[in-house]
């Protein structure tokens, strides 16, 4: 099936052909013509379904049917999403998908100067990409208004709940028009998400593809077993190889990523590290430069890294393997995506073999591993750190229990001294 079947307008077609897409994928093929229906969605995609193509193209297409509101500018249609980096990527694709039709969109996410922003909407706009805490924000001041909205589309719904964002989400919705069309998209559907869904949708139609628990068979896959403290080097060590042009690098802890980028431009190798202690400003520079491949290593952790869509991305490294296992399939998604060839490697010590082994059952397969490296796992069994036995000092010992008249008195005036 290509594009043209979905009964698309010719200016919307042409921008896709110009964009050098022909085929939809799964999701796009069958999202786009309910959406077009008028119809709410409820979809479960991860990232690189194309999803948000999917709901991007039909949104443009319905705000094109009425000419009317070209010169009045309202805010017809809203999108929500957690991170500014992926606020960023929808309106990019907006205005990428929209350049022949007359439909223009802005973006606005906090941690930055808002006055571009309020200009913008100050002139004018039809759709709007927005991070919840500056969107409430800017309601409040007076620039923003919804009671115009006709299609309403929550995206990344599960990472929204993860980040503390759902009640902002439910002010918005308190003051969205009844009427009107909305989509849900999630990457995941636990009964929290299906709870808030139940609260936006109107007989949804639903649209799942590629299930969490699936990895796209592309991808090439590898594990290497390693010691916590060899990581480092065993990182130097594959990226000695020129073929990985870029490569994004995960890790637990923004620390951790802060450390892992300084021992590698140690080395001569450009990185930088993305996570939430940087500025926005910074994050999205990083970003661009990894993008731009000015730098050849992106080290970042989950929630940074959430929206990330580079072309071309040939690499992923998991720096530590993550103790949830469909964070896994996240992180390997952001390779392997329109069908390009992409390579997931993983490190994992002995602490991390039991994540390792949930990752597999998740998505029912071996990962191969890579036993020919020159640092292999030698501590195959660390001892856990010791846990503070209450009532016990630090070399163990029992501390004397005070009885009777011995009982000392609590202090809580100044400390006596001597003279």
């Amino acid at each position: 099936m290509q594009f043209q079947s979905l009964n698309i307008i010719e200016p919307i077609l042409k921008a896709i052909d110009e964009e050098g897409y022909t085929i939809p994928t799964p999701i796009q093929e069958e999202s786009i013509p309910i959406i077009l229906r008028g119809n709410d969605l409820l979809g479960c995609a991860q990232t690189g379904t194309g999803k948000t193509a999917a709901f991007a193209i039909p949104i443009l297409q319905l705000l094109s049917r009425d000419r009317t509101y070209v010169k009045k500018r309202k805010i017809r249609s809203l999108i929500v999403t957690p991170t500014r980096e992926l606020a960023i990527q929808i309106g990019e694709s907006f205005k990428a998908y929209g350049r022949h039709t007359g439909i223009n969109c802005t973006v606005i996410f906090g941690g930055v100067n808002q006055n571009k922003q309020t200009s913008s909407l100050q002139g004018g706009v039809d759709v709007v990409v927005a991070t919840p805490g500056r969107l409430l924000d800017l309601m409040n001041q007076g620039f923003i208004s919804l009671r115009d909205i006709e299609i309403f589309v929550l995206d990344e719904a599960d990472r929204m709940l993860d980040m503390g964002f759902i009640r902002d989400v439910k002010k918005m919705l308190a003051v969205l028009p009844k009427k009107r069309q909305s989509l849900f998209f999630s990457a995941t559907m636990p009964p929290e998400i299906i709870k808030l869904a139940s609260t936006i949708l109107y007989h949804p139609n639903e649209v799942s593809v590629t299930p969490v628990s699936s990895t796209v068979d592309i991808i090439k896959q590898s594990v290497y077993f390693t010691d916590k403290g060899k990581k480092n080097a065993l990182l130097v060590d594959i990226l000695k190889d020129k073929s990985i042009k870029t490569a994004l690098v995960f890790t637990r802890t923004k620390y951790g990523a802060d450390k892992v980028a300084r021992v590698i431009s140690k080395q001569n190798i450009k990185a930088e590290a993305i996570h939430g202690d940087k500025s926005q400003n910074a994050r999205q520079r990083a970003l661009n430069n990894f993008k731009a491949q000015t730098i050849r290593v992106l080290v970042a952790t989950d929630i940074a890294a959430r929206g990330i869509d580079v072309d071309d991305l040939g690499c992923v490294i998991n720096y530590e393997i993550p103790n949830i296992p469909e964070t896994y399939v996240h992180r390997i998604g952001r390779t392997g995506r329109a069908g390009a060839e992409g390579t997931a490697i993983s490190f994992c010590d002995a602490t991390e073999k039991a994540y390792l082994k949930d990752i597999e059952k998740l998505i029912s397969k071996s990962i191969p591993v890579i036993d020919d490296h020159p640092f292999p796992l030698m501590d195959h069994n660390p001892e856990p750190k010791p846990k503070q036995q209450q009532g016990r000092g630090k070399q163990g010992h029992a501390r004397p229990k005070p009885s009777g008249n011995n009982k000392q008195k609590k202090w809580y005036g100044k400390p006596k001294t001597t003279r």
